[in-house]
């Protein structure tokens, strides 16, 4: 079979045969044509709505250790309330990305002093998810 690839403005024309390949020409891309003026179109097409505004930054207390998203994605499931003890590595929050549901632990003992998320919110990566103190 012959084919037909083009490489950084390079044809190269290359014939295969049960594991062996043979180049046989190689030639330059020819510069396309100028385009030809379109005719202007009955009406310009309606922008697309503004994506909505991004929720307020949820503030951190001073004296707390933040748990942030390690990635963006959407909060499954928030494991722990407001005042609830915890020790280090107990999980705290699911977070979804691309398809995979992503364990969050606390990274250190203490006391769940704020929770800034809630299940079905979408997070960028380092948003503050739980502060412990």
């Amino acid at each position: 079979m012959i084919y037909k690839v083009t490489i950084n403005d390079k044809v190269y024309e290359v014939e295969v045969e049960k594991g062996k390949a043979n180049l046989l020409r190689t030639t330059a891309v020819e510069a396309a044509p100028a385009p030809v003026a379109a005719a202007p179109a009955a009406a310009a097409p309606a922008a697309a709505p503004a994506p909505a505004p991004a929720a307020p930054a949820a503030s951190v207390q001073a004296g707390t250790t933040p748990v942030n998203s390690p990635m963006p994605g959407t909060i499954l499931d928030v494991k722990v309330a407001v005042g609830q003890a915890v020790k280090e590595g107990d999980l705290v929050v699911i977070l979804e990305a691309m398809k995979m549901e992503n364990e969050i632990y606390a990274p250190c003992a203490g006391t769940v002093a704020q929770v800034l998320t809630s299940k079905g919110a979408s997070v960028d990566t380092g948003a503050p998810l739980v502060t412990i103190s």
